[in-house]
């Protein structure tokens, strides 16, 4: 059964973590952040436009007993869907079978995403619950990115309780191959073009003086 947080920043905040923060003086802060309603729940335009250019993430759940695993989940731009307001969805991809994942929420549907876009150094974390899906074929075939060369097996719907943003530092900044080989590119075309140019001007008679 999911816990019922008086505000949504408590899925976070627990007692202890308050008390810590108190501690070491943060906690004023994070009870202004309080007072206006705490974390985020629902997928506004700014979190949709973060996820659909999103093409890496990462999933977290614990077992029964809390042992943790995160497994790394990717696709093309877009694998991410959003089905409403509150809830994500994606195709899961055939993968190594260990089930891990599967396993851990079939005990304990408590999940959390944590999603890096290390080219703008940003970085969005979502607390919620999530469950697998195996036997609806129409939706896993629409949750597919088309073309991408992948076997999915099944769907995970996450569904979102709070989500927050995290600030820049120290976010190394790297970008997808991808993207500087586009970027490569471009600019390998600028040269080409400017030493036709250069050699169309030195092919020029000179002038008489």
């Amino acid at each position: 059964m999911s816990d019922v947080h008086a505000i949504s920043s408590d899925i976070a905040f627990s007692p202890t973590v308050k008390a810590i923060q108190s501690r070491k003086g943060s906690r004023d802060g994070y009870a202004e952040m309080e007072a206006r309603g705490g974390f985020r729940t629902e997928i506004d335009e700014n979190l949709g436009a973060f996820l659909a250019d999103a093409n890496s993430f990462y999933l977290a759940t614990a077992s029964a007993d809390g042992q943790p695993y995160i497994q790394h989940r990717g696709g093309p731009a877009g694998f991410i869907k959003i089905v409403d307001k509150n809830t994500i969805a994606f195709a899961d991809y055939a993968g190594n079978r260990q089930y891990i994942t599967q396993g851990n929420l079939a005990e304990n549907p408590k999940a959390y995403i944590f999603v890096m876009d290390y080219a703008h150094r940003r970085r969005v974390k979502l607390w919620g619950e999530a469950r697998v899906v195996e036997d609806d074929p129409a939706l896993t075939r629409s949750l597919m990115p088309h073309g991408y060369r992948a076997r999915p097996e099944q769907v995970i719907l996450f569904k979102i309780a709070a989500w927050d943003t995290n600030c820049p530092q120290h976010i190394p900044q790297k970008f997808d191959a991808a993207d500087v080989a586009a970027a490569l590119a471009t600019r390998d075309a600028r040269i080409a073009e400017l030493e036709a140019e250069l050699a169309a001007l030195k092919s020029q008679p000179a002038p008489l003086v």
